[in-house]
């Protein structure tokens, strides 16, 4: 079987589309498009090696991340701005499957030893498709979720066999914050219950190899945006009561106005470090004894350029 019938095979779920929370169930075969604005093909920004995941999931030699463009969320704060829009114009290449292959395969040969989809909720059949032909192949990296969490709990179910590690976001327990910065309301409950299967189906320990490398597993990470750190302390006690507090915590301190929010009233500036140290402190108060913490100055290290062939090279 041929990768391109690899990926045919996995197109039905696009007429009609109810992958994720959206559900709008659009034809992304026509011009109607849905909520995320992407359509059938794949849309791809950048497929490139990263560094700046956590050291467990980067690895030695950094992750092939694969970068879909559009979203479906659509926060105003997004680090991945330039592609993120639902703007149906943003620049995106137009990428062949067989491009798609033979980029991935030869950032695996570079010595990359997992893949990272990257804003994947939208493009689930895109991801599958991928990940039967690179096993059709015979190679078998790590396969990465990164997701920001609005994910369906069905669509979930369908990738056990697939994914290795799950990256997740948890944003808010604030259904209004979730609903002003990020145009959804359900994400509270939504990524809530995307968490738990997630939970299910990898458990609480992250397994690594001999060099502390992941192999299986999950991380929850969860960004502290400036002016709003009851939220945090909410969203850290929600997975601890929720969930378990033996799970993997990135507790991220990288948060950075893009252009369009240097003037917001609170989203303006970066985090201060007393309201980081308060989540901290909650983080460790809660028992949660696995993960990392970021350097208040990280961020002047995560901006992104995607105007760039690398976009995390300065």
């Amino acid at each position: 079987m041929s990768e391109f019938s690899l990926f045919l095979a996995h197109l039905n779920d696009l007429n009609n589309c109810s992958i994720c929370p959206r559900e709008c169930f659009a034809d992304r075969f026509s011009e109607k498009l849905g909520w995320c604005k992407a359509g059938a093909g794949f849309n791809i920004s950048s497929i490139c090696v990263h560094h700046g995941e956590e050291p467990a999931i980067s690895g030695l030699k950094g992750i092939c991340n694969v970068f879909f463009s559009h979203c479906n969320l659509s926060c105003i704060y997004c680090q991945n701005w330039q592609i993120s829009s639902r703007d149906e114009n943003i620049p995106t290449p137009a990428m062949d499957f067989d491009t798609v292959i033979r980029q991935i395969t030869g950032l695996l040969d570079d010595g990359c030893h997992a893949v990272g989809f990257v804003s994947p909720s939208h493009h689930v059949p895109h991801v599958k498709a991928i990940i039967d032909a690179l096993r059709s192949m015979n190679r078998n990296p790590v396969f990465v979720y990164n997701t920001n969490g609005y994910d369906r709990v069905e669509t979930l179910r369908s990738l056990e066999s697939y994914i290795d590690i799950y990256l997740p976001d948890f944003k808010y327990m604030d259904r209004q914050m979730a609903h002003n910065y990020s145009g959804a309301s359900d994400y509270p409950q939504v990524a809530l219950a995307a968490l738990k299967e997630m939970y299910r189906q990898k458990g609480s320990v992250l397994l690594t190899d001999e060099n502390g490398v992941a192999e299986r597993g999950m991380v929850v990470r969860h960004l502290v945006l400036p002016g709003h750190i009851e939220n945090s302390l909410e969203v850290l006690n929600t997975i601890a009561e929720e969930v378990s507090v033996s799970i993997t915590i990135s507790l991220m301190a990288q948060y950075w106005p893009t252009p369009n929010l240097l003037n917001h009233n609170k989203l303006g500036r970066t985090i201060l470090p007393a309201e980081y140290e308060l989540v901290v402190d909650e983080m460790n108060r809660l028992g949660f004894r696995n993960g990392w913490v970021q350097e208040l100055e990280s961020h002047d290290h995560y901006r992104p350029d995607f105007n760039r062939q690398h976009p995390f090279e300065k």
